[in-house]
């Protein structure tokens, strides 16, 4: 013990006497946090609404206004005609474009129903699926009024019979994208800087001939490996924390579940990190070499782990693929844990595929490391 507390002081010492590091640990990942929680959301807000009122009515201007009233909706102009109004969605100065009909009122009050015309830029087509919810939400509401004020007018006895549904939303009632997406962040901060300076630790000691001198001595492989992993699964730890702490207080993201398993289950997830980025090192002589090795690995994790994209919306071989992911387990249980509140049974499977990377991981890097070149 007395050797791998040794190595301990030694790492925390490298690490701490390296100053140009330090903002890279501790600062870095933290403005990452806050930006990303902001940038990376599906919201689509401020989108930029024209409208080509041939009926020029009382009901066609009331509808115009249940868009300008709208949050989502900036209502940048009246076009006199469609050729100028499909010009100026050429020229992207608007994202949608309403088309009231002549005879539009006369046509609602004779025969109780009126067709609209509605051009949506679906370049990004997931933006102009939000956008198109929005836009049958707000007609829908104009449409359920405009059936009262004409059954009230009518006939008072026999007012319309609504079937309503009245949505109940779990876990993130108000809908919040940051909700959803600031857990998943915090994974990937913690993810990448424990990979990289793991991955990068072994190697620096090849560059600077540090290395050798270790290899010299009695120092067991698990010693060294022991050694190499802990002082970055405490800052891994620590790295956590303060993410946690943001994303309470910046973030307003609640901590429903206990916050004893995610640390336990972090502690296991950290490892397997760990492992990766010592067994990488082991097979690369420049820090260039392992970073490039790390980033590739990183890529195709984060893009197959559920962080942007569901996974049930992937091809049936890249769900396979994931089951060997292990940032998509942590993902879904800092989820759970931090947003449904669940527990150890909640989790066990993730824990224990986690526990099986980790073992088969660090047993890989012991092996790997070999202490005669």
């Amino acid at each position: 013990m007395n050797i791998i507390r040794y190595i301990i002081q030694k790492e925390f010492k490298q690490i701490f006497r390296n100053k140009a590091m330090l903002p890279i640990i501790f600062v870095l990942p933290l403005v990452q946090l806050i930006i990303l929680s902001n940038a990376a959301t599906f919201d689509v807000k401020n989108i930029k609404f024209a409208y080509i009122d041939n009926d020029n009515s009382s009901i066609s201007r009331e509808l115009v206004e249940k868009f300008d009233a709208s949050t989502y909706f900036d209502v940048v102009s009246n076009f006199p005609s469609s050729k100028l109004a499909n010009k100026a969605m050429l020229e992207g100065k608007v994202d949608v474009i309403l088309e009231i009909p002549s005879h539009f009122e006369r046509e609602l009050v004779k025969n109780k129903k009126a067709d609209l015309s509605v051009s949506i830029n679906a370049i990004d087509g997931a933006a102009a699926g939000v956008e198109n919810v929005y836009i049958n939400q707000i007609v829908q509401q104009f449409n359920r009024g405009v059936q009262v004020q004409s059954f009230v007018s009518s006939d008072l006895g026999n007012l319309p019979q609504n079937i309503e549904t009245i949505p109940s939303f779990w876990y993130n009632e108000t809908l919040n994208y940051k909700t959803f997406m600031v857990p998943g962040i915090l994974v990937l901060l913690v993810t990448m800087i424990t990979l990289f300076l793991s991955g990068m630790n072994i190697v620096r000691e090849k560059e600077i001939g540090t290395l050798e001198q270790i290899n010299v001595t009695p120092i067991k492989k698990h010693q060294f490996i022991i050694g190499k992993l802990f002082p970055f699964l405490v800052l891994g730890m620590v790295l956590l924390t303060v993410g946690l702490i943001i994303s309470k207080l910046l973030f307003q993201v609640p901590i429903v579940g206990s916050l004893t398993l995610l640390y336990f289950y972090t502690t296991i997830y950290i490892l397997v990190i760990l492992g990766m980025g010592l067994f990488i090192s082991n097979f690369t002589d420049t820090q260039q070499q392992a970073m490039f090795i790390a980033w590739f690995f990183m890529v195709i994790f984060i893009l197959m782990s559920g962080l942007f994209t569901p996974i049930e919306s992937m091809p049936q071989w890249a769900q396979w693929v994931t089951e060997f992911n292990p940032i998509k387990y942590y993902v879904e249980v800092m989820r759970m844990v931090m947003l449904k509140g669940a527990g150890l049974s909640d989790i066990y499977p993730q824990v224990l595929k986690t526990l099986l990377f980790a073992i088969t991981m660090n047993a890989l890097a012991v092996v790997s490391y070999k202490k005669v070149n």
